[in-house]
């Protein structure tokens, strides 16, 4: 990389010390500075180290033993990559939306999932659990994938002793808007109030280019959801999410609303008016907001029964065929009772 910013040789710098683990010298320390792809003069990295050493971030051992980082060095470097990582979880949507190939107009091509780790004796617990969630339209469509050790499920091998339940996860929206030429930014992941079963209020919001974890997973993981109360009596917090997409789109946005619906993916609980708030969320002018159901609100009812659970949300691409109706995945008999209030 040529022309590399100071800023941007600075964490490569002190990145290559604390790789080292011990100090290191000036030709050690320009290849490790290379292995990163920051292509810069010897004489230019011993002028940085200099201002390094000035701050306290790196010392000098001696001219033999060289330089190391030192404890604010590293805590400097922890916080810098911390920032990096603010737009993962954004840049992951895009990424997997751009990827998606699945049209629900034919039912077929590869969806985005998420990924929920049990124990392999927890499994005949865990979809029992789902139930309520799915019977009252709380995830993406009611349809689930189940992998046991050894298998793998959108790219990830479920390790000995687990299992994985497979759920459709919310980005499908993106992707499917995004192969209608609708572009469409995702702007927050949140906790929804329902009253009566419509949608209420946000009580919470997190940016998705402001967190390393999808918003939902944090949320679930600390238990502020009650999906299953919710789908029992209409009232609760359960998770949602809050897209933006031009106004100009309107048509072409409830027309996909309605290809999703077909394929009992009915996610989209509300489109709301050009240039004007949704639920008390502002959109920018020429700007319309959705409100998308979260795909982890059946996972947040398994992790409300008491179940360990690990969440794994936006982990890659599975054919849609894969995921079959949740009654089948209950078997005969579980489905039975799964029909019956």
């Amino acid at each position: 990389m040529s022309g590399v910013s100071a800023e941007a040789l600075r964490w490569a710098i002190l990145r290559a010390l604390a790789e080292a683990e011990r100090p290191i010298g000036a030709q050690r320390l320009t290849e490790g500075v290379a292995l990163q792809g920051v292509d810069a003069p010897a004489r230019t990295i011993r002028y940085h180290l200099l201002q390094l050493d000035r701050e306290g971030l790196t010392r000098r051992r001696s001219r033999r033993q060289g330089r190391e980082i030192t404890a604010a060095g590293r805590d400097a470097l922890a916080g810098a990559r911390v920032v990096e990582k603010l737009e993962f979880v954004a840049a992951r949507v895009d990424d997997l939306g751009y990827r998606m190939t699945f049209d629900p107009r034919t039912g077929d091509g590869k969806i985005v999932a998420n990924v929920t780790l049990l124990a392999e004796h927890d499994l005949s617990r865990a979809l029992p659990a789902m139930r309520a969630a799915f019977r009252a339209r709380m995830g993406m469509g009611a349809r689930v994938a189940i992998a046991r050790e050894g298998e793998t499920l959108a790219g990830m091998r479920i390790p000995s002793g687990r299992a994985a339940v497979g759920t459709v996860c919310s980005v499908i929206v993106n992707g499917w808007l995004m192969r209608r030429g609708i572009p469409v930014t995702s702007r927050f992941g949140g906790l929804l109030e329902i009253r009566d079963r419509r949608p209420a209020r946000f009580t919470a919001l997190m940016e998705y280019r402001g967190t390393t974890l999808d918003p939902l997973e944090l949320f679930i993981a600390a238990r502020m959801t009650s999906v299953t109360e919710c789908a029992r009596t209409g009232y609760g917090i359960v998770g949602a999410s809050f897209r933006e997409a031009p106004s100009a789109a309107m048509c072409a946005l409830r027309e996909a609303r309605e290809d999703l619906d077909r394929q009992g993916l009915g996610a989209i609980l509300e489109i709301g008016r050009p240039n004007q708030p949704l639920l008390g969320i502002p959109v920018a002018e020429g700007r319309v907001g959705m409100v998308l159901m979260g795909g982890l609100n059946p996972i947040a009812a398994i992790c409300e029964s008491g179940i360990a659970a690990e969440v794994h949300s936006l982990v890659g691409l599975e054919d849609y065929s894969r995921f079959r109706p949740y009654a089948d995945a209950l078997g005969p008999t579980r489905e039975r009772s799964f029909l019956i209030d």
